[in-house]
């Protein structure tokens, strides 16, 4: 993505030189569970605070001293700025067409662990959009797991493409989506409260095209192909298949590969908030 010397959000919080702090779990086997859970966190930052402090018997710990930022860690924070500033931009543009205000969240860098209103989480949890104060929250290390355990490919696009994703979500918040959602979700079955948890989550894919739909200008040839390999790479069946050796459809809950891809491919191709049906179509 073209995003060297652009507009940096001022809404971004870089816990990353911070040490200290609530670590919810770390990586090995209770991470991979979490993981599985949970990737990208998406708009489920409540239940991972409770499992997370649930596993680890609600003990705090604390982080180790945290590097200082590299030439490379400081660049990174520039790309995720310019990122979230092309979603402010863009979102505030489709919000005012339709007379509507745009509320812009913030987002949090951090490395390891992080406190949030929704509870305490770790790097395991995947990035994830908190909707008690709709704050984004991203470790920056989940990409290269991205690449190395799930095979997606490489490139910044990736990461904007989840960017995009987790902002989806407070788009659903700030419509009523998510609230409504947890409302439908009530008596139902685990299947059918599962089938609503995907619609939410293909929606927020669908957002995620929108937002690449209106932001085509500042797009390399290569990046829809970066942001499919990834959304390939988070389906619940691809994740299934790796970790477990078998796929469970009716535990999804971020829907399969082939949706993800549809869906972002449906909003990058569109670029009308109206055709983002998932919950007719799921």
């Amino acid at each position: 993505m073209k995003w060297q010397g652009r507009r940096e959000s001022d809404n971004v919080e870089d816990r990353r030189g911070l040490s200290g702090g609530k670590v919810a779990i770390g990586g090995g086997v209770i991470g991979i569970i979490i993981l599985l859970l949970n990737i990208f966190g998406g708009e489920t930052g409540q239940a991972v605070g409770s499992a997370l402090e649930q596993m680890q018997g609600g003990q705090p710990t604390q982080t180790e001293a945290a590097a200082p930022l590299s030439k490379e860690d400081k660049e990174m924070g520039s790309f995720v700025k310019v990122t979230l500033a092309d979603t402010e931009d863009i979102w505030g543009k489709i919000f005012a067409e339709h007379g509507m205000t745009y509320k812009r969240p913030k987002l949090v860098l951090f490395r390891g662990a992080v406190n949030t209103a929704c509870g305490g989480a770790s790097s395991a949890s995947g990035p994830f959009y908190c909707p008690a104060d709709q704050i984004v929250y991203m470790d920056l290390g989940f990409f290269e797991e991205l690449k190395t355990k799930f095979g997606a490919k490489g490139g910044d696009f990736a990461i904007a493409y989840v960017i995009a994703h987790e902002i989806g979500h407070h788009i659903q918040t700030l419509l009523g989506t998510s609230e409504k959602m947890r409302r439908d979700q009530q008596g139902k079955s685990q299947a059918e409260a599962n089938k609503l948890s995907v619609a939410l989550e293909l929606q927020a894919d669908f957002y995620a095209g929108v937002w690449a739909h209106y932001n085509q200008e500042n797009l390399d040839p290569d990046d829809i192909d970066e942001a499919l390999s990834a959304a390939n790479a988070v389906g619940d069946d691809a994740i299934q298949s790796k970790m477990q050796g078998r796929i469970v459809p009716d535990s999804f809950t971020h829907g399969s590969s082939e949706q993800r891809m549809y869906w972002f491919k449906k909003g990058y191709k569109t670029g009308d908030i109206k055709e983002g049906t998932t919950f007719e179509e799921i």
